[in-house]
């Protein structure tokens, strides 16, 4: 399971070293990442992906709504490789939409990860801290 709050910093040009405590949860050295909701970014293993995505995609296409999520989710999504110290590269795109430059948060969230700007984060953060769930 995908736990914790972490403030990596990125290496190059939107290299990113995923925490020691995340990759030992990860599964082999590919990842999926999309757009997430929110304006973040998702990371998942691909078999997560695929658990995730599954009912999404067995919707019919005449659901517009399922059509939608699908459209938001796969053609924003890529595969990216882990290296030998577990460093990905985040497409450019993706650090965009997510409003992400040099200060970022990553976070576990259970069945994947989520990319943020750090600004955005702590004020996400701070607004869910008050809800009562």
């Amino acid at each position: 399971m995908l736990l914790g709050t972490y403030q990596p910093t990125l290496i190059d040009k939107n290299r990113l070293a995923l925490p020691s405590k995340l990759r030992r949860e990860i599964k082999g050295n590919q990842l999926i990442l999309s757009v997430g909701m929110e304006d973040c970014i998702f990371g998942f293993e691909e078999e997560k992906w695929e658990q995730v995505t599954a009912a999404d995609l067995s919707r019919p296409i005449s659901d517009g709504q399922g059509r939608m999520l699908r459209r938001k989710l796969c053609t924003n999504a890529e595969r990216v490789t882990l290296d030998s110290q577990g460093r990905f590269v985040v497409p450019e795109a993706m650090m965009k939409y997510a409003g992400v430059t040099d200060k970022l948060t990553l976070i576990g969230a259970g069945d994947h990860f989520e990319i943020w700007n750090k600004t955005v984060w702590e004020t996400y953060s701070n607004k869910i801290a008050k809800e009562n769930i």
